[in-house]
């Protein structure tokens, strides 16, 4: 979701004027065209915000391609009015003029509300918080973008009038030092030394979280204090957790994170974001601020001395997904965040670690000799951050710092871990795209890849981009912390080879543990936290490295039982009552190959080229397994 303004808009445009008499007669509905393209454009995908990711296996179309679909259609339709440049730019300059005094945007932020309802798009108090929440940095957004003269017009009037590139496409540099000839890892010596690394993703603490109401009330989140009582037939939210649009009270993080003995010892830990609870429509700073140092010191007083590196989710800021680029000054910047995480993270991170979180939430450090950690912002990636509009263009330079991160690492001799929360296959395409290609350019020194956000278990294979078709890296997807939506808790551990002269510190192999909540809800019952599989006993890997998992989903679009072992697992052992059919299944299974976003072309060699279309169709739509 957006900053201000009911969702994650990443929309834009229109124009106006004829005569005098037309025009002041059309200004109210130029200000209601405006506004309801706004709303068409950014309220669908408030939904993303609100239904758990892992509904959308694959990710869904980028808002740009909307544009380029609509933009024939707007140009047609002012062209009747004969709209000149200067006429048009004067007329955006108003309309920009004019939206940011206090009172044009109540007006817009009213006829948001209005329509919010109108289209039942949430109950009538979501729609009314929301719109307040995000309204100001929204209108902030959209006129320095979409509504700015030059984007406006060069849009509507073609590029004599202006510059159109909202979203454009656009490229990194890499060094012009040659890559290396590619060498994938060998297998550690018997008896070399393993490391044990806890993931931790999506923990998703609810401050009001209350055992016994409503899990399946009107609202986005469920199981709180405003929730209300469930209907006589139905029973109420339990005392650990949720079935449910819920997510967990304080006690269940403290029981996960108190019970993770069996589990350990653990060298180190990677804790991906998302913190607080997706109540995203009556969040303060403050909350979120709350969030951040209540669930900080529980993995402090547990984990002690062990060190642990996070990294940014996308809820961690109010509004949510609201992360301005470092060129955003003042109070809308994310100073307010950042220099808190440094503040709350500082015993576990270095003086330049903390230098570059607080411009732009992102890191580097070494934890051990011969391995690099690289924390990204994924938000800067991120398709619902509306900020993105004003320059999508590398936000905060992070991936060519990024490069210079890992040329210096090859150069060194040194391998690189890489964690963040938004997977790269779910960014925006041409962040997506450059990131594919530092990975194919920087296959021999980067050794793994961390992410969360989803919710689910899953994995993201990449490839040579010459032929698509050679496996060099993978993302590991690691299961959610929080119930949300219908889960059972769980938590991840990686096996990584260890730390000695020469370890490749690539995956051996990883292990996930679950609360069945079932079992711990049950009166009298205590939690407890068991190990549901290892990745490569139960999938029969021969290791865990990419060639392992790209072969994987082919066994699984041959073997159905495989797949639903699989569809189980994804869903932490509470998979949805609703059987995954055949469309469901290829969804699915092309999304374990698609580490790049809106590449269909991944998929190519999952089906026949006859239904290569229907791939094509099932990549450009949110898909409900």
């Amino acid at each position: 979701m957006p900053r201000h303004g009911v969702s994650p808009g990443q929309g834009r445009p229109r124009s106006d004027g004829e005569q005098a008499s037309d025009r002041s007669s059309g200004a109210p509905c130029l200000r209601l065209l405006w506004l309801g393209l706004a709303l068409a454009l950014a309220l669908p995908n408030s939904l993303v915000l609100w239904s758990p990711a892992e509904a959308h296996p694959l990710p869904a179309q980028g808002h740009s391609a909307k544009f380029i679909r609509i933009a024939p259609q707007l140009q047609e339709a002012f062209g009747w009015w004969n709209l000149t440049c200067p006429t048009c730019k004067g007329l955006f300059t108003a309309i920009d003029f004019g939206l940011r005094n206090q009172a044009s945007v109540a007006w817009v932020g009213s006829v948001a509300i209005k329509l919010c309802m109108l289209l039942k798009i949430a109950p009538p108090a979501v729609c009314q918080s929301a719109v307040h929440l995000f309204e100001d940095d929204m209108v902030e957004v959209w006129t320095r973008s979409v509504l700015s003269p030059s984007e406006a017009c060069g849009l509507l009037l073609g590029s004599s009038c202006g510059h159109w590139d909202i979203f454009s496409s656009w490229n990194i540099s890499l060094p012009a030092v040659p890559k290396p000839p590619p060498q994938p890892p060998k297998p550690p010596a018997p008896g070399s030394p393993v490391s044990r690394v806890l993931f931790l993703t999506d923990l998703h603490w609810d401050h009001d979280y209350l055992e016994g109401t409503d899990p399946n009330c009107e609202n986005p989140l469920c199981c709180r204090r405003d929730s209300g009582p469930p209907p006589a037939s139905q029973p109420g939210a339990g005392y650990w957790g949720e079935y449910s649009k819920c997510d967990l009270p304080l006690r269940t993080l403290e029981s996960l994170l108190s019970g993770l003995g069996p589990a350990g010892p653990f060298d180190m830990v990677y804790w991906t974001g998302d913190i607080p609870a997706p109540n995203v429509w009556q969040q303060s700073r403050q909350d979120q601020l709350r969030a951040l140092t209540t669930v900080t010191a529980l993995v402090k007083k547990f984990l002690g001395p062990v060190p642990v590196y996070p990294a940014v989710g996308n809820h961690e800021s109010t509004p949510v997904n609201g992360f301005p680029p470092p060129f955003i000054k003042g109070n809308q910047s994310s100073h307010w965040l950042y220099e808190a995480m440094a503040e709350a993270w500082e015993p576990w991170l270095p003086a330049e670690a903390l230098r570059t979180l607080r411009i732009g939430g992102f890191y580097a450090l070494s934890p051990r000799p011969g391995l690099r950690l690289i924390s990204l912002n994924m938000n800067f990636c991120s398709r619902e951050n509306f900020w993105l509009l004003i320059n999508s263009t590398d936000p905060a330079g992070q991936l060519q710092w990024l490069v210079g991160e890992l040329q210096a690492a090859e150069d060194r001799g040194d391998k690189v871990h890489i964690i963040g929360h938004i997977p790269p296959g779910h960014c925006l395409k041409s962040w997506s795209w450059n990131y594919y290609r530092i990975v194919e350019r920087y296959e021999n020194t980067l050794a793994g890849q961390f992410f969360g956000h989803t919710h689910v278990d899953e994995f993201e294979v990449f490839y040579d981009e010459e032929t698509l078709s050679r496996p060099l890296s993978v993302a590991f997807l690691a299961p959610s912390a929080t119930t949300y939506i219908g889960l059972n808790p769980g938590y991840r551990v990686y096996q990584i080879d260890g730390n000695y002269s020469g370890s490749s510190h690539v995956v051996l192999d990883h292990e996930t543990y679950i609360l069945n909540l079932t079992e711990a809800n049950e009166p009298g019952a205590t939690p407890h936290w068991h190990l549901l599989y290892r990745a490569r006993e139960t999938y029969g890997l021969p290791n865990a490295l990419p060639t392992a998992w790209h072969d994987l989903v082919y066994r699984m679009w041959r073997d159905t039982q495989l797949f639903q072992t699989f569809w189980f697992l994804y869903h932490n052992g509470h998979p949805p009552s609703e059987p995954c059919g055949t469309p469901c299944r290829l969804a699915t299974l092309c999304a374990q190959l698609s580490a790049r976003s809106d590449s269909p072309a991944l998929c190519r060699h999952l089906v026949p080229d006859a239904s290569l279309p229907n791939v094509q169709s099932l990549w450009s739509r949110p898909l409900l397994c």
